[in-house]
């Protein structure tokens, strides 16, 4: 069977609403504006974006955040045969502080959780190159079980899977069960894309950077990406020296919110060009600055490719 679909990106869909203040706590923030959200949603529309086949497997409420989620999926032509629609769920939000930093949160999470077996077919998996996911997904039932059973099933297909370690306590309380979850979706090699950040709410110590690419890669990862912010990005292949490459400088950020996600998107089709490991962290590179450039998605206007060649 041709594969038609280069990446499948399953889990969070979601209305991000970013304050407009700048650089206060959210308590402080007095006014926000709305923009789509979610990880693998993120990734979906950048990767399109790229010129990329990308598939969005979520699940929105009936109600008229989730009638907007619509629409501007629609205006991105983007594929929404799998965007389901819950009768019982609100569609879910996140209200974000505007920084330069790591951003603070509060999430509202209804209908982004209720991901099902029919949504993740064998036969959508058959079409796909890359399956991907992330650990806000994961830390919900029923999508885990979903998200699970499906990335074992793509993994068999010989999908490559793909995970963004995007590790909150405060979306996942059970820490041990979030470990659990994650050393069995790295059993099936994926290509993993963590934080400082992340790794420091998930082990609650900052460890040294090589013990964290020892972990992944004892749980059986072959690529890690450790991203450093403003400081750049660490990229670990298991038997290989690990690769680090500085962020561009960039004189003017407008919003960090969602800059992980435009990274690994730029990587992943860096991936599918068959790109090496460095080549590959500099586009993802490019990718991020790009995005900390704009409040919210990469302007409609801007000719993403053209931008990162």
């Amino acid at each position: 069977m041709k594969k038609e679909i280069d990446i499948i990106c399953v889990g969070e869909i979601l209305l991000d609403f970013i304050g407009i203040q700048e650089n206060v706590s959210l308590s402080e923030t007095e006014s926000f504006q709305r923009f789509l959200g979610g990880s693998p949603t993120n990734v979906a529309v950048n990767t399109k974006r790229l010129g990329l086949n990308s598939r969005l497997v979520c699940a929105i409420g009936k109600d008229g955040l989730g009638d907007f989620v619509q629409q501007k999926l629609n205006d991105l032509n983007l594929n929404t045969e799998g965007v389901a629609i819950r009768n019982d769920f609100p569609t879910s939000v996140i209200f974000v502080s505007k920084t330069t930093g790591t951003p603070d949160f509060i999430a509202y999470r209804e209908a982004d959780k209720e991901l099902v077996s029919e949504q993740l077919p064998t036969a959508l998996l058959k079409q796909a190159k890359i399956f991907h996911t992330t650990c806000f997904a994961l830390s919900k039932y029923p999508a885990q079980q979903t998200i699970l059973r499906a990335a074992k099933e793509a993994s068999e297909l010989g999908l490559q899977l793909s995970i963004d370690v995007n590790y909150s306590e405060r979306i996942w309380p059970d820490r041990e069960e979030g470990l659990r979850v994650i050393k069995e979706y790295c059993s099936y090699n994926p290509l993993v894309k963590i934080s400082e950040d992340d790794m420091f709410r998930l082990f609650t110590e900052h460890k040294p950077h090589q013990e964290i690419f020892d972990f992944f890669h004892a749980n059986g990862v072959d690529l890690v990406c450790l991203t450093l912010g403003a400081e750049g990005v660490k990229l670990s292949r298991k038997g290989n020296a690990v690769i680090t490459l500085p962020a561009l400088k960039l004189e003017f950020v407008a919003d960090a919110t969602g800059a992980g996600d435009a990274f690994w998107s730029g990587f992943l089709y860096s991936y599918m060009q068959k790109a090496s490991d460095k080549k590959a962290a500099e586009t993802a590179l490019k990718m991020a600055a790009l995005k900390l450039q704009h409040l919210g998605v990469i302007p409609s206007d801007i000719d993403v490719l053209t931008e990162i060649s």
